[in-house]
This record gives C-alpha cells, structure tokens and sequence, in this order.
C-alpha cells in the first residue's frame, strides 16, 4: 500500500520532480526520461511506469526553455518505437510457452486478456490505438510477437504510434502546460489525463461483460 501511495505522489507532482531532476541533472533529464518511455513501453511487467503525463509534463518544460522540444520528440519517439520492439520480440519468444498454457509468474493474465480484446476488435490498429491507453499500451507489443503478425507489418504501426503519442502528448504540455489555469492545478490536470487515457479501455470492459451477460 505504501509503495501504492508513493506512486501515486509521483504521478501527481510529476512537475515537481521533473523539475528537480532538470535543476540537478541538466541534461542527463533526457536519458532519464528515454530510459522511463522506454521500459514503459518495452517491459511488459513494467506498464504501471507514466506515459502520456510524463510526455505532457515534458511538454511543459520544454515551453518554459529548460529542455528542448525536438530533443525530447526525436529521443522519445526512438525510446517507445525501440521500447515496442524489444516488447514484440519478447512476446515472440514467450508465445509458444504461452500457447502451451505454461504459466508465465510475471505476466498479469488480465492485462493479457484485455489487450487480446483490443486486438479481436481492432487488430493491427491495436498497436497505434494501445499507444493512448496505459497498461493496453505496454501489452499490446507483447501479444502482437505472441500471434501471427509480421515485424515487417508490426514496424509500420509502432512507428506511426509511437510518432503520434509523443508527438501530441508533448504538444499538449507545450502549448497547455503553462496555462495559470494548468499550472495552478497541474495534479487535478494530471489525474485527468491519466482517467481519460484508461477510460476507453474501462469501457470497453464494461461493455464487453455487459454483451457476454446478455
């Protein structure tokens, strides 16, 4: 519970710690902040690490000048296309003990489950769409190695994923972030971010356990 709560606090005053980090490490922010996307995005029992609010508040550093806007595009977008990859490779070689039905201690049977829902429904769309959606997001590489996508086709829909949630989630902290009205209230702004981003997958558990009822 504990560790809970320190995440938590961490979410929630993400500006703070990121500009303590910034204050005392320069540029070495950047490593920090690629190796972050990168583990999100890479290690599927790593999804509970922050995505879009860690983006959004980079976003906002970078319209103050204290880091550079195409250096955190340029380096993050690499960090989440590389950190997809190394995700897919890992499903790859994990399937055929999956498919087997051995049981995997690391991997949360839910998670799994609930990313193959977004594949039945929107299949190689998954991985651009997973790219919004917290826990969804780190899965979704993972369950694509499992199954019969191609890395060639795999490639395609990582990039393109990776380009626009980096993109628009530091855009949004550049052009917003800084608002008094943001700034003021940068933890409430925060949480909503991290409600709207698992709220579409709430829903589509909702809707789909409401359907399998009836």
């Amino acid at each position: 519970m504990q560790h809970l709560t320190e995440l938590l606090n961490i979410f929630l005053h993400l500006d703070h710690y990121l500009s303590d980090i910034i204050q005392n490490y320069g540029t070495v922010t950047y490593a920090l902040l690629f190796l972050i996307v990168f583990c999100e995005t890479g290690l599927v029992v790593l999804p509970f690490l922050p995505g879009d609010s860690l983006l959004f508040a980079a976003g906002t550093f970078a319209a103050k000048g204290d880091l550079g806007f195409g250096i955190l595009f340029a380096s993050l977008a690499m960090a989440a296309v590389v950190g997809d990859a190394l995700n897919y490779e890992i499903g790859r070689r994990l399937g055929p003990k999956i498919a087997n039905h051995e049981k995997l201690k690391f991997i949360n049977q839910a998670h799994l489950d609930k990313t193959q829902h977004f594949y039945d429904k929107y299949g190689a769309k998954t991985i651009i769409i997973a790219r919004f959606v917290p826990v969804v997001r780190t899965f979704a590489p993972f369950v694509a190695g499992i199954g019969s996508m191609t890395y060639q086709r795999f490639l395609q829909f990582n990039a393109v994923g990776a380009l626009a949630w980096v993109a628009i989630c530091l855009a949004g902290g550049y052009l917003f972030g800084n608002l008094p009205v943001v700034k003021n209230n940068f933890s409430v702004v925060i949480l909503g971010i991290v409600i709207v981003s698992i709220l579409p997958a709430v829903i589509e558990i909702v809707r789909h356990k409401y359907l399998k009822s009836n």
